[in-house]
């Protein structure tokens, strides 16, 4: 059930991460991507402005050298008026106050009749045969359009169709450049995204463990719990059906014959009650909404009053009491609570302390917090039982639970008391076949 919970838990997970990179990528994608189209329709109308200035040189395809002089272009008398001409990428460009196109592109400039037949000599950056214009004239003309761009021996040409007088004017621009920078980009975020995805994915699992452990944890105790609690009155209700069943064997006896019988189901009913205003008193503490009333109170006459009431029961123990109070110490809290607190510790350390074993009882002022320590001999605890003494239910020794009476819940309310109802600390430090120390820290 955990591990469904487990792999649910990652499958929405993963989900929402997913769809949160995605949106995320596709909108700097997005973003780039129109960057790059404005770029691109910039660099297009700076270079078609460049070709349409009076004195643009051109570059002839197809020649030998390369280079050749500009058809219409500016005359000698220009140049020596100031006009200047600039060499880029091995053609020849004038301006009469315009910028050239721009250097990190390639274009080139094509002029058609009204029939979009090549007139005059195209005019490029660099030097091309006369079938690669043909081929590019062909491509634009037949797309029927004023803008667009096609793919031609492996480039990414856009251009643009200008009307002229004479014809046409068509304006060609490499953006393979371009291109390839939101392909990459589509590599890129594809290779970051699975990398993430693969990385969240243990990540989130590390966490899904950590998450569901507390509540396998708390699901693992209340099965024990009901497990414990149904073990617990299992045995008393055998034992009250066994004694009526000998009441009604026998319907001529008085209740003065059959007083041993009814003496054995009072004392069940006895436990079984106790066992269920225990249990009611824990799910109080559980509660959180269930809060007693606190107040200062002097927590030395409250531990010596219980002392006073528990001596009888000590001494018919043969157990040797010593304590320790220092006097006039104050506490914030519920005194009936911290009453019971010292009770069940107190009765705790008598019952497991042999005849004449001896228990001592310390409070004392710590710091700005009160400590309460409560120890007694005997065989002490193991290390391993240590953390679970807290448990409802839990008893090292479970051969001796009903001689020694209680359902193990006695550890359980006082932990619950100090810890949920006064923000305080117990806790327990054992030497086996020596002692054992309770300690209650309260502020």
């Amino acid at each position: 059930m955990f591990k469904k919970l487990r792999n649910r838990f990652l499958i929405v997970n993963l989900v929402t991460i997913s769809v949160m990179m995605l949106v995320a990528f596709a909108t700097i994608y997005i973003i780039n991507y129109l960057n790059v189209q404005n770029d691109i329709r910039m660099d297009l109308q700076r270079i078609t402005e460049a070709f349409q200035k009076p004195g643009s040189g051109e570059h002839r395809g197809g020649m030998d050298d390369g280079l050749g002089e500009g058809i219409g272009s500016a005359p000698e008398s220009a140049i020596d008026n100031g006009t200047q001409r600039q060499d880029i990428g091995g053609g020849t460009f004038g301006r009469m106050g315009g910028s050239p196109p721009p250097e990190r592109s390639i274009s080139f400039m094509i002029q058609t009749d009204n029939d979009w037949k090549q007139t005059g000599t195209p005019v490029s950056q660099l030097s091309m045969d006369d079938e690669f214009y043909a081929q590019a004239l062909h491509e634009a003309a037949g797309t029927d359009k004023t803008t667009g761009r096609f793919e031609l021996d492996g480039s990414l040409w856009a251009f643009e169709v200008k009307q002229t007088a004479d014809g046409h004017m068509l304006v060609f621009l490499d953006i393979t450049s371009q291109q390839k920078i939101l392909t990459n980009l589509i590599y890129i975020f594809t290779v970051v995204g699975i990398i993430m995805l693969i990385i969240l994915f243990f990540i989130s699992r590390y966490f899904a463990n950590r998450s569901i452990k507390p509540v396998q944890e708390a699901f693992d105790k209340q099965k024990q719990f009901i497990a414990d609690a149904s073990h617990e009155l299992k045995t008393p209700l055998a034992i009250i059906n066994t004694n009526t069943d000998v009441l009604l064997s026998n319907p001529e006896d008085t209740i003065l014959e059959q007083s041993k019988w009814l003496h054995y189901i009072k004392s069940e009913t006895e436990r079984m009650a106790k066992l269920t205003n225990d249990l009611l008193y824990l799910t109080e503490m559980d509660d959180s909404r269930t809060g007693m009333i606190h107040a200062p109170f002097n927590i030395s006459e409250a531990v010596e009053n219980i002392i006073l009431t528990m001596e009888a029961v000590i001494f018919e123990k043969n157990v040797a009491l010593e304590y320790d109070i220092e006097p006039n110490l104050t506490v914030h809290g519920n005194s009936e609570q911290i009453k019971q607190v010292v009770m069940i510790l107190l009765d705790n350390a008598v019952k497991y302390t042999g005849p004449k074993g001896e228990v001592t009882l310390s409070l004392r002022k710590q710091h700005n917090d009160v400590l309460l320590s409560v120890t007694n001999t005997g065989e002490g605890i193991a290390a391993e039982h240590l953390t679970r003494i807290f448990d409802r239910f839990y008893r090292t020794d479970t051969s001796r639970a009903r001689k020694q009476g209680g359902y193990g819940l006695g550890l359980a309310i006082a932990k619950s008391i100090v810890e949920q109802q006064h923000k305080g600390k117990l806790y327990a430090k054992s030497t086996v076949g020596e002692s054992t120390t309770f300690y209650v820290q309260l502020s």
